[in-house]
């Protein structure tokens, strides 16, 4: 005889909490896996710890549940020679330290030697600049009452009287002739000081030479230049003499200076009938000072001097 259900009506005394057991066994037994995994997700637990929720065939996740954003990884990357450095942790910037200064030294004082060697190639042949005395009292005293006859004498028109004293004015002292030029200008008189100019280009030459010195000196280099291209327009045979004269005296800067505007202005002939007076001393001469103007003049010069009869 089979055993009595203690859920089952008639079977004995009624055993409420049996029943509700028996119920509850019975309805898990009547439910399928897929019914049981709904009622579990409608419950909101999840079998286990996970934090995911398991959904049955057909359903959706909710759209209101956005995804959770990755948060990037501070991973230093590595393994790549693109990211080399990139993530190297920035040092200090370090002061590089200073060079140290070498001691200025005082200038040495000079020993007086004659500098050589190639770096110093004709260094101790440079001329020296001329020297001219400034003027005195009496030499502005002078300048200035000149300037004032000559200027009673043009406005009296008394223009003989002002040439003659403008050809004594030219035989002054070279000091002179920058301080006659400023008063002049300055007094309105430009054709006298042109007149002055040339009377000058008949001096001797180591006074035109002088003269010409002391206007470039005083910064009216235009004027000196003038005044001596206008002193060697005089006769060839002329020239030679000045330049041996000069010579004698030792006075090679100015024969520097006056052979420089003579072969300038002058022609390669007239130059070398200038060497007639004494070949031998003044041929080198003049040919030195051809080659400063230029290889062209030099050249010229040469071939002027052979077709006269000089060795060049």
């Amino acid at each position: 005889m089979a055993p009595r259900d203690p859920a089952a009506p008639g079977s004995g005394p009624y055993d409420p909490v049996a029943a509700r057991s028996a119920r509850s066994d019975s309805a898990a037994a009547r439910l399928g896996p897929y019914d049981q995994a709904g009622t579990s997700a409608g419950s909101g637990t999840t079998p286990g710890t996970s934090a995911r929720t398991t959904l049955s065939p057909g359903t959706t996740p909710s759209p209101g549940a956005a995804p959770v954003p990755k948060q990037r990884s501070k991973r230093r990357p590595r393994g790549s020679a693109r990211f080399a450095g990139m993530m190297e942790v920035e040092a200090a910037p370090v002061a590089a330290p200073e060079a140290a200064v070498p001691p200025v030294s005082a200038p040495a004082a000079p020993s007086g030697r004659t500098p050589r060697g190639a770096r110093f190639a004709g260094a101790a042949e440079a001329p020296a600049p001329a020297r001219t005395e400034a003027p005195d009292e009496d030499a502005r005293r002078a300048t200035a009452e000149t300037v004032q006859t000559l200027t009673r004498l043009r406005r009296e028109g008394r223009s003989g009287e002002a040439h003659a004293l403008l050809v004594e004015v030219a035989h002054w002292p070279a000091a002179r002739f920058p301080l006659l030029a400023a008063e002049l200008h300055r007094a309105g008189l430009d054709a006298d000081w042109a007149t002055l100019l040339w009377e000058a280009a008949s001096l001797p030459a180591d006074l035109l030479v002088g003269a010409a010195d002391a206007l470039a000196a005083a910064g009216r280099s235009a004027d000196g230049s003038q005044m001596l291209r206008q002193g060697v327009a005089r006769p060839a045979p002329e020239i030679g003499t000045a330049v041996l004269s000069l010579a004698d005296q030792g006075r090679q800067r100015e024969i520097r200076a006056l052979l420089d505007a003579y072969v300038r202005v002058r022609t390669p002939e007239e130059a070398a009938r200038s060497a007639e007076a004494d070949p031998g001393r003044l041929v080198p001469l003049l040919l030195a000072a051809a080659k400063g103007v230029s290889e062209e003049r030099h050249w010229d010069l040469v071939h002027a001097l052979r077709v006269a009869g000089f060795t060049a």
